[in-house]
């Protein structure tokens, strides 16, 4: 029994895990969590030994434990700043552990030694590089197995619509690989009946050798011209499947829901469908186009070697059987080190993702040195599995080397030895050690394209793991037309789950065409999870949300958002002019239409305030507009389109107190003859709903307008006293601390 892995600080449970363990028993690995199964802060330790799984709990203070077994696997998962990690066996989940997010890096770690512990379990061959996997900290909820060769193949789902072109590349090369054969050919009888003759004193024909070297020359140059154009054509085949590729994957990206985000870095994400598209392109261009030449080039020169001679031929074969073992001896763990290199080149594109757009806060907390640390953590961590990568192709490729150096010893002898018994002659051998020289160079080459067609796999994985994610919001098979919408809205018997946690229950609720209806309740009450519903960001888990009638799943989702629109608390401009961003959601709008909805939202003076008016230039993010002025370019936005739904996420609570009036009267315009739900913890702005939505824990527990509400005395009424007396508590605190000038005086 050896002991345990060291814990810093030690863990109170470690004794009694020493005491747990059985004769012959190791600790593997050790991950201790922070939150117990209710979600409370508390110690808790799981420990992975090569025959178990032992968990201390430490709300109840007792160990489970679970025998390893074929099948078994570790899933982790995120949701709010809660992880989660579940174990599964092949029918059911048999155990689950929450902890925070500072538990991610040690927590994948553990997953992948579980995982590699099963592997052994199963009698699968787990190789030790793997143990090195200190980069698996940046790879979160997204364990997978590595990439397989043949997720290549699927690019033929891009490439079909050039397939004449192909196979016009195809025929090209072709015809230049067989004009690169005919100079060794030549040889044989340059060297037999020229030069061999012209050293022994014997007459040579003149016109006979300038046939042979106007045949050397004239292969040369189709060979040339043949190869340009199979390379020109193929370059741009290979582009333009590339371009489609990142463009299918960004529009499929598009398409999914926003619970598919909720779980991937902006990063991760940017770099598959930048960095990760154009490998796959330098592959189809390059190496992939090599590979085949290499494969054309070695079938014809065999073809040759055994029309020449085979005795020798056979011997130039000796090397290949030690380096397809080579090959298939290292292909896995590059498979498996690029796919890591790519992890962590997606967390140094996060590191610059979340610093870049976040720069002031950056700088407002003095922060430099410690995002400075974080992007040099990442970098040194792909640092690592480079160097381990290196390490492993530096031993491989000198090994090709020196068998193809061999084997080309084993033809000098053999071919030594024919000559001397008289059965070839020297310009056969000559001919043949020229065919060798460029099958050997084909073999070194084919073996080199392991490399660039294991990152390329990785590459193409990480590709389909997007295109294969289907969206939890799909379109109908058969929609049902939507328009003429009045905006009646019906839910009855919503229930909806994030995971596990149940977020809406048991809500029915009909919302009348052009009514106000406000949304109100403590933080996590289920208001804005109500409102995703609505946009059907997400589907219900039970129950309905009916629009004039029509269930939301019965209507694609884009004729169903035409008729929404949305002001969030924190709005998003995009980068360019304001007129754009105004017509964002319907880019065909007239100069008159963004004009007339600048001035419902009360943004015309403050744009024509600006250098270029409509045409000025906003950052990104709306940077070097104020928030009140982003807000009402937002409602601008919002106006625009014309909806018959209007959400109001809420839309006044990060402003002033004068700029919330004049996004006030920007509101009023906007909810004119429009059905609008609006959430604000400010109860004061929703004096004017028609009806106020009282929401606890996911359930409705109040309803009707504000004056009865309050007359009630219940869940609102409760909210809007503490308000008041918040509001009130801050006012005497202000007049607490502003100086009192007659004071003064009277003291003076």
């Amino acid at each position: 029994m050896q002991d345990l892995p060291s814990v810093t600080p030690p863990h109170p449970q470690t004794a009694a895990l020493q005491g747990r363990l059985l004769a012959g028993e190791n600790v593997v690995a050790l991950l201790e969590v922070d939150l117990d199964a209710q979600g409370h802060f508390a110690q808790g330790l799981i420990a992975l030994t090569n025959s178990r799984l032992l968990s201390f709990e430490p709300r109840g203070g007792s160990w489970s434990e679970f025998p390893l077994a074929p099948g078994q696997s570790l899933k982790l998962s995120d949701h709010g700043g809660l992880a989660f990690m579940e174990l599964f066996d092949s029918q059911q989940r048999l155990a689950r552990w929450r902890f925070t997010l500072a538990c991610n890096p040690p927590a994948v770690r553990f997953a992948d030694t579980f995982a590699r512990e099963v592997q052994r379990v199963s009698g699968h061959v787990v190789h030790e590089e793997a143990d090195e996997g200190e980069d698996s900290a940046f790879d979160f909820g997204e364990a997978s197995k590595p990439p397989s060769t043949w997720v290549l193949l699927r690019l033929w789902r891009f490439a079909r619509p050039y397939q004449g072109q192909l196979l016009l590349g195809f025929a090209l090369m072709l015809g230049a690989t067989g004009a690169t054969l005919v100079s060794p050919y030549l040889t044989m009888p340059l060297m037999d009946k020229v030069l061999i003759p012209f050293q022994n004193g014997q007459a040579i024909d003149p016109g006979f050798v300038m046939l042979l070297l106007g045949g050397l020359l004239g292969a040369a140059l189709f060979s040339w011209a043949l190869g340009w154009a199979k390379t020109y054509l193929l370059s741009l085949v290979s582009e333009r499947i590339a371009a489609d590729l990142r463009t299918a994957t960004f529009e499929h990206l598009l398409g999914l829901s926003l619970e598919y985000f909720g779980n991937k870095r902006t990063g991760d994400l940017m770099s598959r469908i930048g960095s990760e598209t154009d490998r796959i392109s330098v592959f189809l261009s390059l190496h992939a186009l090599d590979f085949i030449t290499d494969v054309l080039m070695l079938a014809m020169t065999s073809v040759i070697l055994f029309s020449i001679h085979p005795g020798l031929a056979l011997a130039t074969l000796v090397p290949l059987p030690f380096i397809a073992w080579l090959i298939h001896l290292v292909r896995d763990k590059l498979r498996t080190g690029f796919e890591k290199i790519d992890r962590v080149w997606g967390e140094i594109t996060n590191v610059l993702a979340d610093t870049i757009p976040g720069i002031r806060v950056v700088k407002a907390f003095a922060q430099e040195k410690r995002e400075a640390s974080r992007f040099r953590e990442a970098n040194q961590k792909n640092l690592q599995v480079n160097d381990r990568l290196n390490k492993t192709w530096s031993l491989f490729t000198p090994s090709v080397a020196l068998l193809t150096e061999m084997g080309l010893l084993v033809v000098w002898g053999v071919g030594i030895w024919l000559i001397s018994h008289q059965s070839i002659t020297v310009g056969t051998l000559t001919a043949f050690l020229a065919y060798i020289g460029r099958f050997y160079g084909r073999l070194d080459s084919m073996s080199r394209i392991v490399s660039v067609t294991q990152k390329a796999a990785a590459g193409a994985k990480r590709i389909f793991d997007i295109l294969d994610h289907v969206s939890n919001v799909p379109d109908p098979v058969n929609p049902q037309p939507f328009e003429n919408v009045t905006g009646a809205i019906s839910m009855q018997g919503l229930n909806f789950r994030y995971g596990s946690r149940s977020v809406v229950r048991n809500l029915n609720l009909d919302i009348r065409p052009g009514e106000m209806v406000g949304l109100v309740g403590h933080s996590g009450s289920g208001k804005s999870t109500l409102v995703n519903l609505i946009c059907r960001f997400y589907d219900v888990t039970e129950g309905s949300i009916k629009v004039d009638g029509v269930d939301l799943r019965r209507i694609k989702v884009t004729d169903y958002r035409r008729h929404i629109g949305l002001v969030l608390q924190e709005p998003f401009l995009f980068f360019g002019t304001i007129a754009e961003n105004i017509a964002y959601g319907k880019p065909d709008a007239s100069r008159d239409e963004i004009v007339a909805a600048a001035r419902a939202a009360h943004a015309h003076e403050f744009i024509l305030r600006l250098p270029h008016g409509y045409d000025s230039l906003v950052g990104e993010r709306g940077q070097g507009l104020s928030g009140g002025e982003r807000q009402r370019i937002s409602i601008a936005r919002a106006l625009l389109i014309d909806p018959a739904i209007l959400i109001l996420d809420e839309a006044t609570s990060a402003v002033d107190t004068e700029t919330e009036k004049e996004i006030q009267r920007a509101l009023d315009n906007l909810v004119k003859g429009r059905t609008t739900i609006a959430i604000a913890h400010r109860l004061s702005t929703l004096r004017k709903a028609d009806r106020l939505v009282v929401m606890d824990r996911g359930e409705i527990v109040e309803l009707g307008p504000h004056d009865e509400l309050i007359a009630r005395q219940g869940h609102y009424w409760r909210l809007w006293e503490a308000q008041a007396r918040r509001v009130d508590q801050e006012d005497l605190e202000d007049h607490a601390v502003t100086p009192n000038p007659s004071a003064h005086t009277a003291d003076a």
